[in-house]
């Protein structure tokens, strides 16, 4: 059973939610990715919410695109977190998205990443279970330690082999 719903407004937002999946499948938890427009299955986004914590939910991620309603409108129905990514457009670069998933109403908050931030939502996601799961602490722990052991070993190659063959190699 999936402990955090990914859920996106559109296929075409796939590629940028996968990273979340990708990031949840590193820590070791369970999820699963729905596609339900707020606009075009309004009965079905409110019956995925209201029904997100008896099937097991214990956090969403929600991206969206545009108008970017599919957060707000989870979380209007559901007191699980949601976390919103705002999904990068072709007519204004995604803050559109940004500003319609972070501007909220009083009393029904979306918690909001970057313009295709999913992998920082699903550590977000991973931090908010983390809270009551050690096994999810000790993953995001590792995680961390993975992440400074890489930017450890970036430092010592930069300063083995200089700047002009570092970024060399990077190419």
């Amino acid at each position: 059973m999936a402990t955090i719903g990914i859920i996106m407004g559109s296929d075409s937002d796939l590629a940028i939610m996968m990273e979340a999946g990708d990031m949840l499948d590193k820590l070791g938890i369970d999820y699963d990715y729905t596609v339900c427009s707020a606009h075009r299955l309004p009965f079905e986004t409110q019956k995925y919410a209201t029904e997100a914590s008896e099937n097991g939910l214990k956090a969403i991620i929600a991206g969206a695109g545009g108008a970017a309603h599919l957060p707000g409108v989870i979380a209007a129905y559901t007191i699980l977190p949601v976390i919103g990514v705002p999904i990068k457009t072709s007519s204004l670069s995604g803050i559109d998205s940004l500003y319609s998933i972070v501007q909220m109403p009083k009393g029904i908050p979306v918690a909001t990443v970057g313009i295709n931030g999913s992998a920082n939502a699903a550590i977000l996601a991973a931090q908010i279970l983390a809270v009551s799961d050690e096994n999810v602490q000790a993953a995001l722990l590792r995680y961390r330690q993975e992440m400074a052991a890489g930017v450890l070993a970036k430092d010592a190659e930069l300063k083995s082999i200089g700047a002009k063959k570092y970024l060399q190699n990077r190419q």
